[in-house]
Formats: C-alpha cells, structure tokens, sequence
C-alpha cells in the first residue's frame, strides 16, 4: 500500500514474528544499536519453534568443535551439493560462510548456551555426519527470565490442552526462544508488542517503509526507517493458501499453533510486488491423529508396521519424518495411514509421539482380522503384510524397504532384546493387536518470498524490493525440496535473518 507519511510509532527495524530466524534477525539489530520491534500476530512468542526440539543445523561452528565431532564446514558443503546440485544462487555458500559466525554471535551473549547432541543426517550421501552436526540450547531455569517467561509459548501438549506453562525449567524451542528473549531484552533496543498481526506493508517512493497492522486497539502503523525483515513462519494453518498452492495435507494436520501461520506476511509482500517459489512444500512429517483431528508429530519408530488403505505396507517406517511424509504423499491411499503394532510394551506406540497420547487413543483388537474389520482395511492384505514383516523380523533383513540398513534407523531402533538380529525389526505378533491412524503433518510450509543470499526479497525480475527482507518459512527454502538434516529450517532461518540485518546494517552506515 502506499504511504500517507502519518505513523503511531517509529523504529529501525520492523521483525515480523518472534520464532527462532525472527528473534536472531531482532537481537542482531538491537545489538547493533538499532531501535527494533518484534510483531507477533498471538499472545505468546516462539510459534513452531517454541514447539520444537530446537535442533539447529548450523555446522562448522565452535560448538561441534567442542564437542570434538569432527565436523566442518567443507563435510556439510559436500553433504549439500550431493543432496541439493549445484550453488545456483548462492545460498548455500551463503549459509555455510555465515553459520560459525551466527553461533559465535549468540554465544558472546551470557544468555545463550548450546551443547552438540547426537542426532544423525537425514540422507546417506557423502559429507553425512552420521551421529550428526546439530546442537540445541541447555535448559534454562524459568526464574532466569522471570515475568519475561510468560511470553513464551508453553510445550505443545498443554498449549493445545489450553493449560498454559508448567512449573519447570525451558528445555528444547521453549529454552532457545527464552534465551533470545533473554539476549534481546538485555540489549535495551527492543520492543516486543505481542497481539499485532501484520496486515499490509507501507511503501513510499518504491521503498518499504514500514507496515501496517492490526491490534486489539484497532489499525496501526509502524515505520521502519532502516528495514522489515519477514520472519513469521509460513501459511500451513491457512487452508485456502494450502488449496491453491496444492500444499498436500491439512491445516487441521499441521503442528503450527492454533490461529499462526497463516502467510499474511507473504500475501502483504506479494501485494507489494514480490516473488514467490517452491509455494507447494513442507517439512513434512507423519502424524498421529488425536481425538480431535489433530496431528501429532511423530518419528522414531522402533516398533510397528505402517500399511496404506489396501493394508499393504509401503515405505521403511524408520525413515527421517520429512522423507516418510514424503512416501505418504506420493500416492492417495497412503494417507491416511496406520500404524499396525503388537503389546509387547503395553499397547504403547513404538514411536514418539509429540504430543504423547494415551493408548485408549487406539484401535484394538485380539486378532488382526478383527482390527482390520475395525479399521476398514481388507483383512488378508493386513494379514499377509503382518506375516511378511515377522519373516524379515526373524531373518534380520527387510527385503522390501531395507529398515534398519541407515544410521538413522538405528538410532531409535529397540535395544531391549524385543528383536531379533536386525533391532529395528520387531515382530508384530503378541495380541491384543493395536492401530493408529496416521495422517500426514507438517512443521511448516517452506515455500515462500523468494530472497537473494542477503535475505532481501525479490521482485518478479529478480531485484531486491528496497527495504524488505525474509528469512525462515516467511521465505522459499535455500534447501529446495530436500530436508538434509535435524534443525535445518531454524539453523537456515537463523542464518538468513542474521544476514538480512547485517545488510540492513550496512546500506544505513554506507
């Protein structure tokens, strides 16, 4: 929209939303000395990442050095050009020149703290760390952030259940947004208006000069003399977004936060004149479906078989989420899906499930004719496919889709001797049988404003759009339609975010 020159408030730099990229890009202005105001659209600050494990991709940093994992930029160069070709637009060295440089950073500041801890690659490619490159944030006691700890959305389970924070210390995306809470309030340059949900962008002389949004007060403007950096995730929760774009999946699927992650910030860059690319994807991922329709993020199965509606199975059940929801997308009967396991562990679900539900949650029945029956399924197919996997249980190989052949299946395989030789198969045949309806999840669309290597979005000709900038699913991912490992998304967002302000930085000292 264009500028009338009237604003209610003015600051350097505008960040739209409060995840992980977003509160990196905020805390690199303010450290800078920039005035910055963080808009977040709900009462809470994090989004998806305050949901997360916090893993962060970032590798060749002081971290893994510490850690002594033998990582380095030059692995993860190799690991990406296998997986993603070519450095076409220069992303990719972008990310790895400036991933020591983000951690390095961060942890100038006392508020923030990373450990290295195991958690393989996603692909057997060359440059795979196979215990992994990633690291997250220590806990962080809640009285370190004192009344600031309110502003951080709770853990995934009681956010849902409407039951608000818990009495404990901020452990995995809730500790990571607390501590750049932390860092950010500490610098003395930010404001966090929570309850502002960003409408439109302010344009004046073919320059974005601030923004327009919308509050419980009614409309307002905010400029941004330095820059607008989008950072507000992307449009999973938006249904009609996901329709036209052909995002498979369901917004009532996604593991955004109720009333998040609805791509205003990509339809106001859009209106403004920007591009957009890989508007079909996401990091998907398999999802427990709740009581109520919902997904549950689930991975890591150690048990279990996974069969589509003709009950045949169709995947290795242990692959990385993302390349698993990728295998249920490929075809109409694979979503949904069903988990199809034994009681061996009490009618627990041989996987993780995020949030946990409790085995009432399943289907079950003393023979798998019967669960089959219950499950609409037909019974000889599920029979067959059962008898089928117990044979490749009890000779130790999966013939069909190699499960347990990958450091990554192994890492959650079942090490308390309910295998035989291969620990990520399971027999399923000690009844009552169970089942669980899988349907397909996502952490987020990653498609979105197409940036340059400075995080500046791009216009249809492929030039920066003065003064506006993106980064995490706000932005198309440099990764493409690939996932290549745990904390890709906030590593990447992080990286971008922080590049974007250094920018910012730059073009106001020139």
């Amino acid at each position: 929209m264009a500028g009338t020159g009237l604003w209610d408030d003015e600051y350097d730099v505008v960040v739209a939303g409060s995840g992980a990229g977003a509160m990196t890009g905020a805390l690199t202005a303010a450290s800078h000395g920039l005035r910055t105001a963080v808009l977040e659209k709900t009462s809470v600050l994090g989004g998806t990442s305050a949901y997360s494990g916090a893993a962060v991709w970032l590798p060749g940093t002081g971290v893994q050095e510490r850690a002594g994992v033998g990582d380095s930029a030059e692995s993860a160069r190799t690991y990406l050009r296998a997986l993603l070709g070519e450095d076409a637009d220069g992303r990719q060295e972008a990310f790895l020149a400036t991933a020591p440089e983000v951690a390095d950073f961060l942890e100038r500041d006392p508020a923030i703290e990373f450990e290295w801890r195991p958690f393989p690659d996603y692909f057997a490619a060359p440059g795979r760390m196979d215990m992994g490159r990633s690291f997250v944030p220590l806990d962080l006691p809640a009285e370190r952030l004192g009344d600031l700890a309110s502003l951080v959305r709770p853990p995934v389970d009681r956010d849902r259940a409407g039951r608000g924070h818990a009495a404990a210390p901020l452990s995995q995306g809730r500790a990571l947004i607390g501590r750049l809470l932390l860092a950010l309030t500490n610098t003395g340059n930010a404001t966090v208006r929570t309850g502002t949900r960003l409408r439109a962008l302010v344009v004046e002389d073919g320059r974005v000069a601030g923004v327009e949004a919308e509050t419980a007060d009614g409309p307002v403007r905010i400029r941004a003399r330095r820059g607008v950096l989008l950072a507000a995730g992307g449009f999973e929760g938006n249904g009609a977004m996901r329709a036209e774009h052909g995002v498979p999946g369901s917004a009532a699927w996604s593991m955004a936060p109720a009333g998040a992650n609805t791509g205003d910030p990509i339809l106001a860059a859009v209106a403004a004149g920007a591009a957009v690319d890989l508007m079909d994807q996401a990091w998907w991922c398999p999802g427990v479906e709740d009581e109520k329709g919902g997904g549950c993020f689930t991975l890591g199965f150690r048990g279990g078989l996974v069969v589509d509606s003709t009950g045949r199975r169709f995947a290795n059940e242990s692959l990385p989420y993302d390349r698993m929801g990728r295998e249920m997308a490929a075809a109409p009967e694979r979503v949904p899906a069903y988990v199809v396991f034994d009681s061996r562990h009490g009618g627990a679900l041989p996987a993780i499930s995020i949030p946990s539900l409790p085995s009432s949650a399943w289907v079950r029945a003393d023979t798998l004719g019967e669960l089959a029956e219950k499950l609409g399924l037909p019974a000889d197919a599920l029979t067959a496919a059962v008898e089928r996997f117990n044979g490749f249980a009890r000779d130790g190989v999966d013939a069909d889709f190699h499960r347990g052949e990958d450091p990554y299946d192994l890492f959650f395989a079942d090490r308390s001797g309910n295998a035989g030789p291969n620990p990520c198969l399971v027999p399923v045949d000690r009844p009552p049988y169970h089942a669980a309806r899988l349907v397909l999840s996502d952490l987020g669309t990653k498609g979105g404003l197409r940036t340059d290597t400075e995080g500046r979005v791009l216009d249809g000709g492929s030039r920066p759009i003065a003064g506006l900038y993106a980064a995490g699913n706000s932005s198309a991912s440099f990764a493409g339609r690939v996932y290549p490992g745990p904390g890709v998304p906030i590593g990447s967002a992080m990286v971008f975010a922080y590049r974007a302000v250094k920018d910012i930085v730059k073009i106001g000292d020139s």
